[in-house]
């Protein structure tokens, strides 16, 4: 499925939060490809702007063109491989923020829902039981607005639009959500309102664990 009316942000055009020998860690905004598309049109991404200043990163991991927040980059073989092993190994301990139509059940909980592609909408995701691969998310509300209510996301997995896909499961699209909400939970935001927000890893070269983090901006609705 191609991409309709890629127009990414440009201000600002690169938010480097943390930068050393092995690893950057960057903010990114919400409407930039992660890395660059197959048509000369969806060539910007971060990747694309980030190696225009260290043309030695390389992508660890990738959030939807829609997700904001925070993203790794390697700077050499040896921290690709160590960070990319403990993603992996599911040692990488991310948060994330959303924003999702309606009010949860319960105050805190977990969703597990095999997901596979709905191929004939791609890049669409669904939930299978029978042929889905393994997807875990634990989720937690934070507080509750009118019509909709902000969680924090824990994913034990790392399913492509997993996050989304599970909050749609039980009933609670996140909000702006052009692949998955419909009527007023698509209307109420002009932007997805998923933020990765902090990122907790070990090291490659200290072996101490680090933490990083970018709050989100999401606001209630009055």
């Amino acid at each position: 499925m191609a991409l309709i009316h890629y127009n990414p942000p440009t201000a600002p055009y690169l938010r480097l939060l943390h930068a050393d020998e092995d690893l950057l860690v960057l903010d990114k905004p919400s409407g930039l490809l992660s890395v660059p598309g197959k048509a000369p049109e969806h060539k910007d991404s971060l990747q694309l702007r980030v190696q225009r200043v260290y043309p030695q990163a390389t992508v660890v991991h990738r959030l939807d063109m829609a997700t904001s927040g925070l993203m790794l980059f390697a700077l050499n073989k040896a921290s690709h491989r160590h960070i990319s092993k403990q993603f992996e190994l599911r040692q990488v301990h991310k948060t994330y923020f959303a924003r999702v139509f309606g009010h949860l059940n319960h105050r805190s909980g977990d969703v597990s829902a095999p997901l596979i592609c709905d191929w004939p909408n791609r890049p669409k995701q669904m939930v299978d039981v029978e042929n889905g691969k393994k997807a875990h998310t634990e989720y937690e509300v934070v507080e509750e607005g009118l019509y909709s209510s902000l969680v924090r996301l824990h994913p034990l997995t790392g399913r492509s639009h997993q996050l989304r896909v599970h909050m749609l499961h039980i009933g609670h699209p996140i909000l702006g959500d052009k692949l998955y909400a419909k009527d007023k939970a698509l209307s109420a935001s002009p932007r997805l309102l998923l933020h990765a927000q902090s990122i907790a890893f070990c090291h490659p070269s200290t072996g101490h664990e680090v933490r990083f983090y970018s709050p989100h901006d999401f606001q209630l609705e009055p």
